[in-house]
Parts: C-alpha cells; sequence; structure tokens
C-alpha cells in the first residue's frame, strides 16, 4: 500500500469524524497527517517501526493508526464511521459545495440522508433558508447532483487501462489463432471512458465460457455482440466478426458517428484485410482512430499524411512539476537524477507560489535559497539543466501575487487559477486576460481548471484565450494530469492554426507521475498536434532560445 492510499485513509477519516460533529482537534489532526504523509519521499510501508515514528509529521497515535493500515490494510476507527454512516451521506462527499460540517447539517439537522431527498429539499427552496447555506448554495448543490448523474459508470481512461490491455493480453493468449483487438473510446484515445469494447473472432461459446470463469457476467446476448460487467468497472463489449470482416468491423467501431457515416459515404467499394488497405483502397492516408472524430479529417486525408503528430518519445523536457519544496513528494536532486536517467534533456521546476499556503508555496526567500540549490545542481548535472519557474497564482484580480522584482528571477513562469474557482465567466476572463497580458507570463496553466467526472471547471470563452495568447506570445498548456487534460484537445487545431505553442506538461508532484506526460500527449494526438508546436518537444538548445524570444517581451527588455 502505497503513501497516497494510506493518505486517502486518514482523509476520510477526518472528513467523517466531522460530519458525524465528533472531536474536530482529532478529525483535524488526521487532516494534517493526510497532507503530511502524502509528502514522504519514502514509502512507510518498507520502513522500519522506529523510523516510522519518527518521521516529522508521524506522531504516537498517527503512527499506530498507519502500522494498523500497513498490516490489515484498513483503519478499524474508519470502517466503523463508515458502518454507521448512510449510503446518501457518503454520496454526499461528492456533491461539490458541500463540506463536512454543511452535511453534518443537513443530516443531523434536517433529516436528509440521500441524494433524493437533497435534489428534493434544494427544488423546493427548503436548503436556502437554513444558516450557512443561500440560494447559490442551493443552485450549486443543483447544479453538482447533474453533473455526478451524467458522469456515472464513467472512468478516466488511466483509470480503466491496466484492466483493458490485461484482459486483452489474456484473450490473446487463450485464443492465439483469433484476431482480438481493443476498440471504441478506449482505441480513439478518448480523455472519458463509459464503456470498453473489443472486436474479436473468437466463437460467442468459446468467449462466454472464458469470460465467466474469468468471474466476468454476461449481461446480454446478440448475434453479433456479447455485453459483459466486471465488477466496480464499465460494460465490457464484444463486437463478434469473422477473419474476412475484422478490418471493416475494427475501423466502425473506433470511429465517431460523425466519422462512421462520412467513411461510408466516401468508401463503399473499399476493399482490405487490414484497416491500412482500406484506407489505401479508398484513395486516402491512413487516419489512425484518435483522429477518427470529424469528417473533416477525411479531406485531409485525401491529400496529405494526418499521421505525423507528437509521440511521447519526442518528448525532451519535463515542464511543470513540484518537488518537496512545495507540495512534492521529492527533492530537486531525485527529480534530475531520475529524469537523466530516463533520457529527458532538463527539467522545469514550478514549485507553488506564496498564494498557495496550502501548498507550501514558496515565499521570496525560499525563492532565493531554491535558486542558488539549482544553481548548484546546474554544476553537478551538466549538460543536463534545471530550469527555474513557480506556477504563479493568477489572484482574483487578474494579477500575479509577485512583483515584477520576484517574477524577473525566474526562467519562464507558469500561471494558474488555484483559487475561488466557481467563477461566472466574465470573472473567469477577466482573471485570465490580466495574466495572458502580464509581460513575465510564459505558459498558461490549466485553463479551465477542470478536474475530470470530478470538477466542472470554470467557464472560458477558448477562441478569445487562444487568440490572445497568440498576440502575447504565450504558450498554452495541455496539463497531462489524467484528471485534468486541460486545455481540451478540442481547441488544439484552433491554437495551431492561430500559431499558438502548447506544451504537454504532467504537473507531477512525484517521480511516478513524471509518466503523466503519455495521457498529455494521447490527447494531443487526438487534437491533432505535431511535435514541431509542442513546447515540451523542443531539445534543449531550441528551449533556450525560445527562453531568450520570451525575455525580450519582458519590461526593459525590447
Amino acid at each position: 500500500m502505497d503513501n497516497y492510499a494510506i493518505a486517502d485513509q486518514f482523509s476520510l477519516l477526518a472528513k467523517l469524524m466531522d460530519i458525524h460533529g465528533e472531536n474536530s482537534f482529532k478529525a483535524k489532526s488526521y487532516s494534517s497527517a493526510a497532507f503530511n504523509i502524502e509528502k514522504i519521499t519514502e514509502q512507510l510501508s518498507a520502513l522500519p517501526e522506529e523510523k516510522l515514528f519518527s518521521l516529522k509529521g508521524i506522531g504516537d497515535s498517527v503512527g499506530k493508526k498507519v502500522m494498523e493500515i500497513i498490516q490489515t490494510g484498513e483503519l478499524k476507527t474508519l470502517q466503523e464511521l463508515i458502518a454507521k454512516t448512510p449510503e446518501g451521506v457518503l454520496e454526499m462527499m461528492n456533491i461539490k459545495g458541500l463540506g463536512p460540517k454543511k452535511i453534518n447539517t443537513l443530516w443531523k439537522e434536517m433529516n436528509i440522508d440521500t441524494i433524493e431527498e437533497l435534489e428534493k429539499a434544494c427544488r423546493e427552496n427548503r436548503i436556502a433558508a437554513v444558516k450557512g447555506f443561500g440560494g447559490k448554495t442551493e443552485q450549486k448543490i443543483l447544479a453538482s447532483i447533474e453533473f455526478v448523474r451524467t458522469n456515472e459508470g464513467k472512468f478516466l481512461y488511466k483509470h480503466v487501462e491496466d484492466f483493458a490491455l490485461a484482459l486483452t493480453q489474456k484473450i490473446e493468449q487463450k485464443f492465439p489463432a483469433e484476431k482480438t483487438s481493443l476498440t471504441g473510446e478506449f482505441r480513439r484515445q478518448m480523455e472519458i471512458i463509459s464503456q470498453l469494447e473489443w472486436v474479436t473472432t473468437v466463437s460467442k461459446e468459446a468467449l462466454k465460457n472464458f469470460l465467466s470463469g474469468e468471474g466476468i457476467l454476461l449481461l446480454q446476448e446478440l448475434s453479433d455482440l456479447l455485453v459483459f460487467r466486471a465488477e466496480d468497472l464499465v460494460n465490457l463489449e464484444f463486437h463478434l466478426t469473422t477473419k474476412e470482416a475484422f478490418a471493416n468491423t475494427l475501423l466502425e467501431t473506433s470511429s465517431s458517428d460523425e466519422f462512421r457515416s462520412a467513411w461510408k459515404s466516401l468508401s463503399n467499394k473499399a476493399e482490405g484485410t487490414t484497416e491500412e488497405e482500406l484506407f489505401q483502397s479508398a484513395g486516402l492516408s491512413f487516419v489512425p482512430p484518435f483522429l477518427r472524430e470529424s469528417k473533416n479529417i477525411l479531406q485531409k486525408a485525401a491529400t496529405q499524411n494526418v499521421e505525423d503528430l507528437v509521440q511521447t518519445n519526442s518528448i525532451k523536457g519535463l515542464i511543470h512539476s513540484h518537488s518537496n519544496w512545495s507540495d512534492g513528494s521529492n527533492t530537486l536532486e531525485q527529480m534530475a537524477e531520475e529524469l537523466i536517467r530516463l533520457g529527458f534533456e532538463y527539467l522545469v521546476i514550478s514549485d507553488h507560489s506564496k498564494a498557495a499556503g496550502y501548498a507550501n508555496g514558496l515565499s521570496e526567500q525560499r525563492i532565493k535559497e531554491q535558486h542558488k540549490l539549482v544553481d548548484s545542481l546546474n554544476k553537478k548535472f551538466a549538460p543536463f539543466k534545471i530550469f527555474k519557474s513557480i506556477e504563479c497564482d493568477i489572484l482574483g484580480d487578474g494579477t500575479l501575487d509577485y512583483d515584477d522584482k520576484v517574477l524577473s528571477t525566474f526562467d519562464l513562469v507558469i500561471t494558474s487559477v488555484h483559487s475561488n474557482l466557481d467563477m461566472e465567466e466574465d470573472k473567469a476572463m477577466m482573471r485570465l486576460m490580466g495574466a495572458i497580458t502580464n509581460p513575465y507570463t510564459t505558459i498558461l496553466g490549466h485553463m479551465t481548471g477542470r478536474l475530470l467526472l470530478r470538477r466542472k471547471g470554470y467557464p472560458v470563452d477558448h477562441k478569445s484565450i487562444i487568440d490572445a495568447c497568440a498576440k502575447h506570445n504565450v504558450v498554452i498548456e495541455i496539463n497531462a494530469s489524467p484528471s485534468r487534460l486541460d486545455m481540451d484537445w478540442r481547441w488544439i487545431d484552433y491554437a495551431v492554426e492561430k500559431g499558438v505553442l502548447l506544451s504537454i506538461d504532467p504537473d507531477a508532484h512525484s517521480l511516478e507521475e513524471f509518466r503523466y506526460v503519455k495521457y498529455g500527449t494521447l490527447v494531443a494526438q487526438k487534437g491533432g498536434l505535431p511535435a514541431s508546436k509542442n513546447l515540451s518537444s523542443f531539445s534543449l538548445a531550441e528551449f533556450e532560445r525560445f527562453l531568450e524570444e520570451q525575455r525580450k517581451k519582458r519590461p526593459g527588455n525590447n
């Protein structure tokens, strides 16, 4: 069990204690424990007991509970609280705008213990009158309930990836003479997966027998389709076909409705045993599954190669990462060593700024200290280079939380919104435009602040932001964290058309999260991003030339 899983149990324990109105001091101590555990670089499960208890932030009480989790996989106190908490109250924890204290009020004072009762109370305006809520909170709760319902049964790509690939491998090993391939949303590299699909030539009876033996439940059986359900996962659909029709079935099931309709009107005479042959037969260059969204791609494929896009192995630098100077898990030295081992050429360290107190944001004095460390590490690790950056908070009025003198000490500045995310579009646009027009902004971070399946993100006018970034020479981030993937891939083609550089950045808080560049690359490919338009694909020399051009827009360098 890793530190994040241990921290999650302490975080949930703290919230449930507040919901039940139990000792607030203890609840706060468990919440602090969760925060501290996430920042510990060594895996607690691998430490001897005496060292575990000596760690900063791990006292006797917390230490004993950590040992209990490591030894048993759970926390008895937490399980007891969960057991006496109605399921509907637990579900309320997913509703935006409802913290533990408000859930306590709803449950203990208003006897609301289901989402249905909560929704009804909001529609009858009974929540607005309660102290601490109000009309706006009532509307936010209703919107959040609708958001949760809309996304029920959906998963992030990353969360189904291992299962999808492992099951495919099992089927291939069991039936080596047959053809089986993932298809549908997963093959199209969609950021959210509502169902997993395969195309296979395995016979219906053989597939049914095999999957039932794997504990997978059959839900529906048609002549050319089997639908299953694995525990706690999306539905699993298997399109049954012949070897002769395999390529056609695969192509059609890994295309959007719009693309599939346009393809059929173009290619009713296309022939081939592979997808590549089908496109060639239709007089088109091959369109990979991740680009099969709009019919317009077929027009491009008639005259040009559409596969020359960014690849994970084309990324040369890790931009946007957090060390243990703020809320990351690892030291700068550990991060540099790992990136050198992985073959990267540079690291852009961008810890949180001072406004992010919750994330141990850097004061002006700590910035000076970090910069001294970076200088010494650059001597040690040359030719690998660490660039001095910051993820600077965009404040409520659109200004940044350092003055120009401090901002001028960084090689580049990433600006992001982290506070007061509940905004109307005009407020959000004012803040973002303030950052974009600031001459020190190099990269606009996670444009909408969304968290997929958890938080919708504030509304923005994408075209206006992209146009402004083009005008002010600001790069737009594709935040590669699997729960963000922000800017949305649907706007990449417009950004490229306007000459805006994008940057696939992992927003890494640990060495393990360096691999997030993969998920950013998958959605960047969906948007048609060539490596030449991705900042993190620049070589070290190219990146330094880029920074030199950026410095020209700063005051006094024109």
